[in-house]
């Protein structure tokens, strides 16, 4: 692209194609055109209104894209399933959630993107719950125009990567069985299962039983077989001594012939976080039946298995990059009261 700076009143059909580089007012101080217009017919009839003062335009190279058509190129390549593509608004795309589910970025992938000179990709952090309208990322060019071939490079690193780096997946529907080694009583027991069904149906799926069990490893193991009976996909064990190996729900585990995947999460609170399988049924565990209203270190990991897939060790300890989990990490945990969000539809100017 060529940089001009021309009198306003010589401007005409030689400039047709050309684009403002500041915004252009008329004799009144109304704005008649933002920054980015390209400068077409409809522009040129109504020229005459603009007041005379020294413009910045911009001359194309026959490679070049404008702004717009270049982020609209961009925000496909790095936006996969789950997600639309809003704008332009002042040549930013949005990328929003067109449904509930966990985000998933690509950092490395992302940073190869944002090393293209003249893109720029920002996204929320990975592993995020989002909901419906949410917006997760923005594509924003930064120059006015943009030569083809660097747009043309963004989608051969996606392409070549075989998967875009912004998704959010979706959540699975799943049966889950719950059984708790700690005795409650009435009032404590009925908001412990509240509490469990509230977090399990926003993602889709359901509480098909909570089973108060005595403190003996029998016992545990026969509420597991029995919950793998009744169909349960994910058992979480609530309760229990996670400093003792000889816990009756560690017992229970080796009885049902369980794996354990990770012990301790690389975070605070929450490091004695445990997950264990069962064949391909995940087992976890909650925090203590009193502590399970709060934001635990089970909401991180609920999360990656409520889509389906399987969770391995390295998903726990990626937990420690932010690890800390104090109240300025709120953010990372679910909002179980949220069902969608309207910032998608904001069409606000930067």
């Amino acid at each position: 692209m060529r940089a001009h700076a021309l009198d306003s009143t010589v401007v005409g059909g030689r400039q047709l194609g050309w684009i403002l580089a500041e915004e252009v007012r008329s004799v009144a101080g109304k704005r008649l055109f933002r920054k980015g217009t390209r400068i077409d017919e409809q522009v040129l009839d109504q020229w005459p209104e603009v007041a005379q003062s020294t413009l910045h335009l911009i001359e194309p190279e026959p490679e070049d894209l404008h702004e717009d058509e270049a982020g609209r190129r961009i925000a496909a390549a790095v936006g996969g399933e789950g997600l639309s593509v809003k704008g332009p608004i002042q040549s930013r795309y949005n990328l929003v959630a067109d449904r509930k589910g966990l985000l998933r970025v690509d950092a490395d992938l992302l940073r190869d993107v944002n090393r293209v000179s003249g893109a720029t990709v920002f996204s929320l952090l990975d592993r995020q719950t989002v909901v419906s309208g949410k917006v997760v990322a923005g594509v924003k060019v930064t120059p006015i125009t943009l030569p083809e071939e660097r747009v043309e490079e963004i989608e051969r690193i996606c392409a070549e990567a075989e998967r875009p780096p912004v998704v959010v997946l979706p959540f699975a529907s799943k049966k889950v069985f719950v059984v708790a080694t700690e005795g409650l009583n009435e009032k404590m027991s009925e908001r412990f299962n509240a509490m469990v069904a509230r977090k399990i149906n926003w993602y889709g799926s359901e509480v098909i039983d909570v089973r108060f069990v005595d403190a003996d490893p029998i016992s545990v193991a026969e509420a597991f077989q029995e919950g793998l009976a009744q169909g349960a996909n994910i058992l979480m064990a609530a309760g229990g001594n996670t400093i003792d190996p000889l816990d009756p729900i560690f017992l229970a585990l080796d009885e049902i012939d369980a794996e354990m995947v990770h012990f301790g999460a690389p975070a605070h609170p929450g490091s004695m976080f445990w997950l264990a399988e069962v064949g391909d049924v995940p087992i976890f565990n909650l925090a203590s039946c009193s502590m399970y209203s709060k934001a635990t270190v089970a909401d991180l990991i609920l999360p990656l298995v409520m889509t389906g897939q399987k969770v391995v060790s390295d998903d726990i300890v990626e937990l420690g990059y932010g690890g800390l989990l104090e109240r300025e990490m709120a953010f990372r945990f679910p909002d179980y009261d949220a069902e969608s969000s309207d910032e998608g539809d904001d069409t606000s100017e930067e």
